[in-house]
């Protein structure tokens, strides 16, 4: 039992921001990843739409909030939220 919960911890956590809350029990959250480019080395901001699992339907548009990965949950949902570490101002 010990080992199962040390696999569940080594998921995946990102950091974002919710763009959209329109639908029951999901909300779609952008994350930003800088990088520098291999060959100009200018940081080059990329970002990422994850459609996330939010069972209380407690994120709002702006707030920014932490995911975890998870099992496939729908077509899309793959992530679901752990924390809501900002709210929306």
């Amino acid at each position: 039992m010990a080992t199962e919960t040390a696999t569940r911890n080594q998921r995946k956590t990102r950091t974002g921001v919710v763009v959209s809350a329109n639908a029951d029990k999901t909300c779609v959250v952008r994350v930003e990843n800088r990088k520098k480019h291999a060959i100009y080395s200018k940081m080059i901001t990329t970002s990422k739409k994850l459609h996330t699992h939010d069972e209380s339907n407690e994120a709002n548009v702006g707030d920014t909030v932490m995911v975890m990965e998870t099992r496939p949950l729908s077509k899309l949902k793959r992530w679901r939220l752990v924390e809501v570490i900002e709210k929306a101002k």
